[in-house]
């Protein structure tokens, strides 16, 4: 089933010069259907990870995705969540596969590379809070 999935190269992969790497595989798996280069003020950050509001790595959390630039993109293929999720690898970059994008790209579990959607819902809001529908080609 084609599906659309938010992907975001993390301030730490834009940092390291490994946006334009991470790009090229993603790209090589998935239509690219929008992509920006953005900056993340701390209210974007914090509405976007609000779920995780209240968590010991909230705070920490906003700091880091809004510490540099970010590359978000919308991705559509053949279950797209769950084929990202597999490329990006786990979130542990310690534990992924070898070949993901993690096991890669990551400097550690809270600085780790990427970040993907987890389920259509998920995918469908998180596209939506970066690119309002007349942005997807």
């Amino acid at each position: 089933m084609k599906q659309r999935t938010l992907s975001i190269v993390k301030p730490d992969a834009v940092r390291a010069g490994n946006a334009g790497k991470i790009i090229a595989e993603i790209e090589s798996h998935f239509r690219i259907v929008a992509m920006r280069k953005l900056q993340l003020s701390k209210a974007q950050a914090a509405a976007f990870y609000a779920v995780h509001a209240g968590k010991p790595f909230y705070n920490d959390l906003v700091e880091f995705m809004t510490s540099g630039p970010v590359v978000v993109m919308c991705l559509e293929g053949e279950d797209a969540i769950a084929n990202y999720r597999k490329l990006m690898g786990a979130t542990n970059p310690e534990k992924a596969e070898e070949g993901t994008l993690r096991k890669k790209y990551a400097e550690s579990m809270s600085h780790n590379a990427v970040h993907g959607s987890d389920a259509p819902e998920t995918a469908a809001v998180e596209v939506a809070f970066f690119f309002p529908g007349c942005d997807l080609i």
